[in-house]
């Protein structure tokens, strides 16, 4: 039976150290800040930035919440965007997706500054973490990457299959284990023998957005299984894109939904906010 790797333990050993070297700065009369703008009233978003500013509280942030109507224009975001870009204290900008259908996500994500990207979106940081000198890493892939190091599981040398290949997770993803010298297949909706491809994967992160979608016949016995998805299952249950009671038993570890990676993201947005702070303050 796999090992269970809690994302709740490991999110709050995260934001513990965040916390720490926050006390720190704010020593030295530094207190990060982060800013938060979300548009229109998508009851998932608003969850989600309720959750980033309990986390900003609870290791010691200035968070900033910029609400906006649904009918905002394109013009009036991009004019607080750039406000937050010059505005010294606030050290990390996010804009909650998805956007209302009229606003262009692309130019919102370009508009912030990369030194304030605590998403990781911006193109000049996807670049620099393709070339492995990033400054920010895209929060779920990250915290993946620290759950895995958590139980320090090797990468190097081992079948890493990533399925799905959002500019979000999937990519990014695939990065970061090919960082740590995993050899990494991506796969997608139009890959051939699937199934195959992913029994021989030694580490494999499902990113796909569909309830219990790899089963146990796709799993090799003792992989490592790390699910990304969030999803509701038939009953509106919360379930992952694995099927974790099936895989569970032929996996060596398996991340559970929820209390897997979901936790993790907030976890690493802190910590990214945290080096942003630095940055802008001793460089």
């Amino acid at each position: 039976m796999a090992k269970i790797i809690s994302g709740k333990e490991v999110s709050a050993k995260v934001r513990a150290e965040v916390k720490a070297e926050c006390e720190q700065l704010k020593a030295k009369g530094i207190h990060p800040g982060l800013a938060v703008i979300i548009v229109g009233d998508d009851p998932a978003s608003r969850v989600y930035v309720n959750n980033k500013k309990k986390a900003c509280a609870e290791v010691g942030f200035v968070s900033e919440e910029y609400a906006l109507p649904a009918e905002t224009t394109q013009e009036e975001l991009l004019a607080l965007v750039e406000q937050l870009n010059n505005k010294p204290e606030i050290n990390g900008i996010l804009c909650q997706l998805p956007l209302p259908k009229h606003l262009d996500e692309k130019a919102v994500i370009n508009a912030i500054s990369p030194m304030k990207d605590v998403d990781a979106f911006h193109p000049s940081n996807v670049g620099r973490i393709m070339i492995g000198d990033y400054h920010f890493l895209p929060c779920t892939p990250a915290g993946v990457m620290e759950m895995v190091h958590s139980e320090g599981i090797e990468v190097s040398g081992k079948n890493c299959v990533v399925i799905g290949r959002s500019n979000i997770v999937g990519k990014p993803m695939a990065m970061l284990l090919l960082h740590e010298n995993g050899t990494v297949t991506i796969c997608h909706s139009r890959t051939q023998n699937l199934k195959e491809i992913c029994s021989n994967a030694d580490i494999l992160v499902a990113a796909v957005g569909r309830p219990k979608f790899v089963k146990a016949d796709m799993v090799k016995e003792g992989a490592v299984v790390l699910d990304v998805g969030i999803n509701r299952d038939e009953n509106g249950k919360l379930c992952g894109d694995v099927d974790f009671d099936e895989v569970a038993p032929k996996a060596s570890y398996i991340t559970p939904v929820p209390g897997g990676v979901g936790p993790m993201t907030i976890a690493m947005l802190m910590k990214n906010t945290l080096k942003a702070a630095k940055i802008q303050n001793f460089h």
